[in-house]
Formats: C-alpha cells, sequence, structure tokens
C-alpha cells in the first residue's frame, strides 16, 4: 500500500503537471471503488481551473475553485499524467481530460481508492475531520506525542500508526522510524518517557523526509506519476530483513505480528 512518502512523491509530481491546467473533460469507465464515483461529476469538474493540489494524509486534495475532488490511492491505486489519446487497460477507472492534450489516469486494480467531490470545506469531509496532526508539521511534537501515550497501553507501533495521533505514518515507516529512535515496537504507549517521545517524533519527522527524497519506496502496487522507482528500500533498516544481520550491532533481526501486521526489530538495539 502506498504510505505517506509514495502520496506525498506522488502530488509533487502530479501538482508540477497539472497546476493551472483547466479539466476539459471527465471519463468515469468504473465507478465502483470503494466509495462509488459521484455520478454528476464530469458536470461538476468540466471546464474548472486546478488551483493547486495538496495532500492531507494519504489523500489528495486537488482543488477546482468550485470544490475540492479527494483522491485516495488505496492498496494498488497509481495515478499517472499520460497523453490524451493514451489507450486505456484493463485497470484504468477514471481519466481527467486536460485543455493541453494530457490527462490523469488512476489505475486501480484492486479498487480500494477513491474519487470523491466536496464542495465546501474540504477538511470538513467525514474522511479528513477527525484526522490527527500531520507528522511534517509543527502540531506533531514532543508534547503532542507524550500526551497522546498518557495511559495507553496498546502498543507504541500501533499508537503511532493512529491516524487520531498523527497521520500517514504506515507499517513500513513506523518500523523504520522505531528502529531508529532505539524503541521496540511491542512496548506499551504509555511507558514512553517523554525524552523518549521527543526522540521518536524526530525519527519519524527523519524517516518520513528522507523517504520523500529518495521518492518514496519501489512497492509492488505503487508506480510514481513520472514512472521512476524510489529508492527508500535500499535503506531500510529493520523493514523486510527478518533473519538478516542488522546493519547497527550484527545481530538478527526479528519478526513479530502486531495487529495483523509484520513488524521487525533489533532485539539488541530496540528496548
Amino acid at each position: 500500500m502506498p504510505e505517506l512518502p509514495e502520496v506525498e512523491t506522488t502530488r509533487r509530481g502530479l501538482a508540477a503537471h497539472l497546476t493551472g491546467l483547466t479539466i476539459a473533460d471527465v471519463v468515469i469507465r468504473n465507478a465502483s471503488l470503494r466509495w462509488p464515483i459521484p455520478k454528476n461529476l464530469p458536470g461538476l469538474l468540466r471546464g474548472q481551473v486546478i488551483l493547486s493540489l495538496q495532500r492531507r494524509a494519504k489523500y489528495l486534495l486537488m482543488d477546482c475553485g468550485n470544490g475540492t475532488l479527494i483522491l485516495h490511492l488505496g492498496m494498488s491505486g497509481s495515478l499517472r499524467v499520460l497523453p490524451a489519446d493514451a489507450a486505456p487497460e484493463k485497470h484504468d477507472h477514471f481519466d481527467l481530460i486536460l485543455d493541453n492534450g494530457t490527462l490523469m489516469r488512476l489505475r486501480d486494480p484492486r479498487r480500494f481508492g477513491a474519487v470523491l467531490w466536496h464542495g465546501g470545506d474540504v477538511h470538513t469531509h467525514p474522511l479528513l475531520a477527525s484526522l490527527g496532526p500531520e507528522p511534517l508539521e509543527n502540531d506533531f511534537n514532543t508534547r503532542h506525542l507524550f500526551l497522546a501515550t498518557r495511559g495507553r497501553s496498546v502498543s507504541i507501533k500501533q499508537c503511532i500508526m493512529d491516524n487520531h495521533v498523527v497521520v500517514g505514518v504506515g507499517n513500513i515507516y513506523a518500523n523504520e522510524a522505531l528502529f531508529r529512535a532505539g524503541i521496540k515496537p511491542q512496548l506499551a504507549a504509555g511507558k514512553l518517557s517523554q525524552p523518549r517521545c521527543a526522540k521518536l517524533a524526530e525519527e519519524i519527522r527523519a524517516t518520513l523526509s528522507e523517504a520523500i527524497r529518495l521518492g518514496g519506496s519501489t512497492l509492488r502496487d505503487f508506480v510514481a506519476p513520472s514512472g521512476q522507482p524510489g529508492y527508500f528500500q535500499q535503506s531500510y533498516w529493520v523493514y523486510g530483513r527478518a533473519g538478516e544481520p542488522c546493519r547497527n550491532c550484527g545481530a538478527l533481526i526479528k519478526q513479530i505480528k502486531q495487529g495483523q501486521r509484520s513488524s521487525f526489530y533489533c532485539g539488541s538495539c530496540q528496548r
């Protein structure tokens, strides 16, 4: 599943190509995504100028003046900018036709993505209204994380993957940030001291920032708008490395299950 760095990589790539263009037409080939694509979307979007493309958590927010197009890549979605005459393939469900001879195309084999519309303040949309702070912004800091973990017996890994605590810290980057912070993933969140919360908040920001700089991770179902791969997976300390030696101390990386997801950690470096 694309995580925050992959979504931010997508946003930056698309924004460079789409901002300021006019939407000439909309093609809906299959409206049956996670939520149905609104039937009236073509009428709402034709003739609208794309003013900006922002990100909130893993949602892309396309400001079209009269409202906002909300896009989500789901488990397997990707967005590409292509020539307007590019022939669609089996899983190409949605196109924005642009006035410069290109289109933006959503490909989503598993159809867990989303194409939705909101006419008011997009941050009041039910999918966005209760989200926690962005990990790369000032609202996410030592104090916020320390208060959010008080009295909680849930594991710290599950805590930082909770979108009400902080948005966009998916499984890959939670594993990596916890290693960098020296914190084992199964530690109860409420046991973290304030200094350890400070270290974890710092490493979450550093891990995500580095991943964005490297274009995210090349995942099985993720393609950047440019078609270029990401390179962050070459820097993984623990994710997907069960049974391999720790790059810091040489101990074997361990793997456990937490909330139906795999966690990877070093029993020597992480406490």
